[in-house]
């Protein structure tokens, strides 16, 4: 029996999670898989301010930072589909939030602390952990920011195995929350 071809995805793609967690790295491999063009939300931050996030951080703060964030969240959220690796801290904000909720399937992507703290020690490129310790940091923002994440439509722990498994367990999940948003569709 031959299996029907999955539609493309309707939909933004967004995946959240704390830094480190591999939203930027997974989200490549996931919109080749779905044929999405990916943007990088940090990376659309960058280009928009025309500076990295560290000289935004140290020359502008975090507010404005965020200011900037939420409004390049609205505007790749209100294009044609892609797959979105959110910032961290996106979730943050309500409005984004709303947005997404309105305009994405959104995909929360857990991790053990101590695998993303390993991870994010390996460069020293963040703002949010210059001079602090990694676990106690991602400890504090999993504290206020977990609550937000799980909003997600979906959760999947990534934890340490490949970029791989991640986008087959991501992808595996999402065909399920499609298929039942279709058959709730179907019904109504």
């Amino acid at each position: 029996m031959r299996r029907r071809a999955n539609p493309p995805p309707r939909r933004t793609i967004a995946l959240v999670g704390l830094m480190g967690v591999g939203k930027s790295s997974v989200g490549r491999r996931l919109a080749n898989r779905l044929k999405l063009p990916f943007a990088d939300g940090d990376v659309e931050i960058e280009a928009a301010a025309g500076m990295t996030i560290a000289e935004i951080f140290a020359s502008m703060g975090e507010g404005e930072f965020r200011a900037g964030e939420a409004r390049v969240m609205r505007r790749l959220l209100e294009g044609p589909p892609i797959v979105l690796a959110t910032g961290g801290g996106a979730m943050m904000n309500a409005e984004t939030r709303a947005l997404l909720r309105e305009r994405a399937d959104t995909v929360w992507l857990r991790a053990d602390l101590g695998v993303i703290a390993e991870r994010v020690a390996r460069r020293d490129t963040r703002p949010l952990l210059r001079g602090r310790d990694p676990r106690e940091v991602l400890t504090g923002l999993a504290e206020t920011r977990y609550p937000l994440y799980a909003e997600a439509d979906l959760t999947v722990d990534v934890g340490e195995g490949s970029h791989g498994q991640a986008v087959d367990a991501i992808h595996r999940e999402l065909r399920r929350h499609w298929r039942r948003k279709r058959r709730a569709e179907t019904k109504t």
